[in-house]
C-alpha cells in the first residue's frame, strides 16, 4: 500500500511539471506575438500588462507627426499612446462625438444622445465606476465630453465605437519642455525709444508702424466707434487704468470695456471678482492696448481702434495652450463671445503646435455665429525654421496673421509664416529686435514693447474694427473681402505671407 502511494505521488509530480512546462511555452509564445497595429517598441508586454509609455516616447511620437505636417496628431495615435498621454495628463480624455464636422448642436438628436449614453456605458464598465462619476465634463453646446480614464481597455473600447470624431488626451501638458514661450508674459515697464513714436493730439503716443499701414489716414473715416472686439488672452491688468476706469479718455468716448474669466481659477461667475478675470501675465494687457487703447492725453500709446468697445476674456494663463484648464478656458471663451450679438471680431494671440479638439469645435461655433476670428500665426524659436502656422490660425475658419521687419518682406525674428497666413503687419525694427510696437504697460503710467505675430494679430483686429465701423451693415465675409483688397499682393496671394501688408486707408474707403 505504501509503495503504491509513493508511485502515485511521483506520477502526480511528473504530470504537474509537464503541465507547468506547457503553460510556460504558451506564455512565451503569447509574449512574442507581434501586434500588427503597433510598432515593436510600443507593444504591450503581454495581454494582461499595461505598459505606460514615458513622456519621452510620447513626445517622440508627437514630433514625428508634426514633422510629417500632421497637426491632428492624436488621430494617428494608438490606444497605448492615447492612454499613456491621458494618464500622464490628469487621467482625462476629450471625446468628440457626432459625424465628421458635427462640432456643435444646441438640440441634440436621438442619435447624438445615444452616442453619449454609449460613451458613459463604456466608461462605467471599463473603469468600474458609476456613469456620472466617469464623466468629468459634458459640454452643453459642443459635441464633446471629457471622461476620466485609467485603463487601457477603456481607450480600446472607445476607439471601436461608431460616431466618435476624435479622442484626445486633453490634459497632456508635458510637451512644453520642447517649446519656448517667446513673446509671452511680462509685467515690467520699459523705456520707449524716441524714434518709435510721435506725439499726436491730445497728447497720445502714436506707434511708429501705424503710419506704415496708414492707420492715421484711416482715422479720417473711422475710429472703430460702435464695434465691439472680443479678446481671448490672459485678461486685462487691474492696475492699468486706461483699460479700466479711464477707458474713455482724451479723444476716446462713449464706449465700454468689460472683462470676464473662463480660465479655471476665474470661471464666468467670477466676472465681477477683483482677481478672476484680471491679467497676471501681461500679454493680454498688451494686446488690448494694441487694439483699443484710448487716444489719451496722458502721453501713453494709442490703439488702432481707439473708439471701439472691448470685451476681454481671461481664457489662459499665458500664450501657450498647454494644459486642460487653458484649453477649456479658451473653448468656453469662444462660446461666450460667439453668443454675444454685439461682438463682431475675436482676436486670439494664443495657440499651440497641434490641433485641440474642443478649441477647434468652439472656433467653428463662433465662426458659425458670424464672428471674424483673427489668430496669431505663431511666435517661437523652437519651431520657426521648420514649422508653419500654428493652431488655431491654421484653421480655415480663422484669419491668420504674422509679423514682419521694416525692411521688406522679412518675417520678424521669431515669427512663423506659411501658406495659411492671410495678412502681415510690420512690427519689428530690422536693426534691433527689441524695438517692436509701443503699448500700454501692466501698470498705469507705464509702457512696454510687444512683438511677434501676437501684436500683428491684435493690430489686424483693430483695423478690421475700423472697416466694420465704416460699414456696419456688412457681413463678416464682406469685411474680410475689403481687408483682402487692401493687401499689398491682392489679387494674388503670396505662398508665405498671404495678401501681405494691410493698407488701412484703402480698407476703409
Amino acid at each position: 500500500m505504501l509503495f503504491f502511494t509513493h508511485k502515485l505521488i511521483n506520477l502526480i509530480l511528473k504530470m504537474k511539471k509537464i503541465t507547468l512546462f506547457i503553460l510556460g511555452l504558451f506564455l512565451v509564445c503569447s509574449c512574442e506575438q507581434e501586434n500588427p497595429n503597433e510598432t515593436t517598441d510600443l507593444t504591450l508586454e503581454s495581454s494582461n500588462t499595461q505598459k505606460l509609455l514615458s513622456v519621452t516616447e510620447i513626445n517622440s511620437f508627437i514630433n514625428n507627426e508634426l514633422k510629417k505636417g500632421n497637426q491632428n496628431v492624436w488621430s494617428a495615435a494608438s490606444a497605448q499612446i492615447l492612454w499613456s498621454a491621458a494618464v500622464r495628463g490628469g487621467e482625462v480624455l476629450s471625446v468628440g462625438f457626432g459625424n465628421e464636422g458635427e462640432s456643435f448642436s444646441k438640440n441634440r438628436s436621438p442619435r447624438l444622445l445615444e452616442t453619449v449614453e454609449n460613451i458613459s456605458n463604456v466608461i462605467a464598465k471599463s473603469e468600474g465606476v458609476t456613469k456620472s462619476s466617469g464623466i468629468k465634463s459634458a459640454d452643453d453646446i459642443l459635441n464633446v465630453v471629457d471622461v476620466n480614464v485609467t485603463q487601457l481597455a477603456t481607450v480600446d473600447e472607445l476607439l471601436k465605437m461608431p460616431g466618435i470624431r476624435y479622442i484626445e488626451p486633453i490634459g497632456y501638458a508635458s510637451y512644453h519642455n520642447n517649446q519656448q514661450k517667446s513673446a509671452g508674459c511680462s509685467q515690467s515697464g520699459q523705456s520707449i525709444n524716441g524714434g518709435d513714436y510721435r506725439v499726436i493730439s491730445p497728447n497720445a503716443r502714436l506707434p511708429w508702424n501705424f503710419d506704415i499701414h496708414k492707420v492715421t489716414q484711416a482715422w479720417n473715416y473711422s475710429t472703430g466707434a460702435g464695434i465691439t472686439v472680443g479678446l481671448i488672452d490672459t485678461g486685462l491688468s487691474a492696475n492699468q487704468n486706461l483699460l479700466g476706469n479711464n477707458f474713455n479718455d482724451g479723444f476716446s468716448s462713449g464706449r465700454s470695456v468689460q472683462k470676464f474669466g473662463t480660465y479655471i481659477d476665474s470661471p464666468w461667475w467670477w466676472s465681477n471678482n477683483i482677481d478672476g478675470p484680471n491679467d497676471r501675465c501681461g500679454h493680454g494687457t498688451q494686446m488690448a492696448s494694441a487694439i483699443a487703447s484710448p487716444r489719451n492725453d496722458d502721453g501713453m500709446p494709442v490703439g488702432v481702434a481707439y473708439n471701439s468697445n472691448l470685451v476681454a476674456y481671461r481664457g489662459t494663463s499665458d500664450v501657450v495652450l498647454e494644459d486642460y484648464h487653458e484649453r477649456k478656458g479658451v473653448s468656453n471663451a469662444l462660446k461666450a463671445l460667439g453668443n454675444r450679438g454685439d461682438v463682431k471680431i475675436i482676436s486670439m494671440s494664443v495657440g499651440y503646435p497641434w490641433s485641440i479638439g474642443n478649441v477647434k469645435d468652439a472656433v467653428r461655433y463662433a465662426h458659425g455665429k458670424g464672428k471674424m476670428i483673427i489668430a496669431a500665426g505663431g511666435t517661437s524659436t523652437t519651431f520657426t525654421n521648420w514649422y508653419g502656422v500654428i493652431f488655431p490660425a491654421s484653421m480655415n475658419e480663422t484669419v491668420a496673421v504674422t509679423g514682419l521687419k521694416d525692411n521688406g518682406y522679412n518675417r520678424c525674428d521669431n515669427c512663423h509664416d506659411g501658406s495659411k497666413i492671410d495678412f502681415t503687419i510690420v512690427m519689428q525694427r530690422a536693426g534691433d529686435s527689441n524695438r517692436n510696437v509701443p503699448v500700454l504697460g501692466f501698470n498705469s503710467g507705464s509702457q512696454a514693447y510687444t512683438g511677434g505675430s501676437s501684436v500683428a494679430t491684435a493690430m489686424t483686429a483693430g483695423i478690421a474694427a475700423l472697416v466694420w465701423a465704416r460699414n456696419p451693415n456688412m457681413s463678416r465675409d464682406q469685411v474680410l473681402d475689403k481687408l483682402r483688397r487692401s493687401g499689398e499682393f491682392y489679387p494674388n496671394r503670396n505662398g508665405r505671407y498671404g495678401y501681405g501688408n494691410i493698407d488701412a486707408l484703402k480698407a476703409v474707403q
